[in-house]
C-alpha cells in the first residue's frame, strides 16, 4: 500500500466515523446502469465491482470512491452498475454532505481526485491492451 492510499483510507475513516454507514451484503446492487444518481459512495470496508458493460470491470476497495458524477450533474444517469463483492460498509454522501465533508476535511477532495486519476489511468491501460 502506498502512502497516498493510506492517506485516503485515513480520510475516509475520519469521515465515516462522523456519519452513518450504508451496510451492503455480498451481491447487493448499489446502483444500476441508467439509474438517476444523486450521491457518491466511498468504500470504508469491503470491495465493490463496477461493471462498465463493454468498457470493462473495475474492482475498488477501502479508500476509493465511486458515483462521483452524481455531484456534478443534477440529472446524472449512472454509467455502470455497482455490486458489493463481499459484505461491505460504504459512506454515502449527497451533494450537500460532500460539500460539508470538504469543509471538515479539505484533503478529502484532493485525495478523491487522486484516486479517480489513478483509476482512470488503470482503465486507460486496460483499454490499450484490448
Amino acid at each position: 500500500m502506498n502512502i497516498n492510499t493510506n492517506l485516503e483510507l485515513n480520510t475516509i475513516a475520519a469521515l465515516a466515523g462522523k456519519r452513518d454507514h450504508l451496510c451492503v451484503n455480498q451481491g447487493d446492487v448499489i446502483f444500476q446502469n441508467g439509474e438517476l444518481g444523486d450521491r457518491l459512495y466511498a468504500v470504508v470496508s469491503g470491495e465493490v465491482q463496477l461493471n462498465w458493460g463493454d468498457h470493462g470491470v473495475e474492482i475498488i476497495g477501502p479508500g476509493s470512491s465511486f458515483g462521483v458524477g452524481a455531484l456534478v450533474d443534477p440529472e446524472h444517469r449512472r454509467f455502470g452498475t455497482a455490486v458489493a463483492l463481499c459484505n461491505s460498509e460504504l459512506l454515502e454522501m449527497n451533494r450537500e454532505e460532500f460539500l460539508f465533508a470538504m469543509q471538515e476535511l479539505p484533503m478529502f477532495s484532493l485525495e478523491m481526485m487522486h484516486d479517480l486519476e489513478q483509476r482512470l489511468q488503470r482503465l486507460k491501460e486496460q483499454m490499450a491492451h484490448r
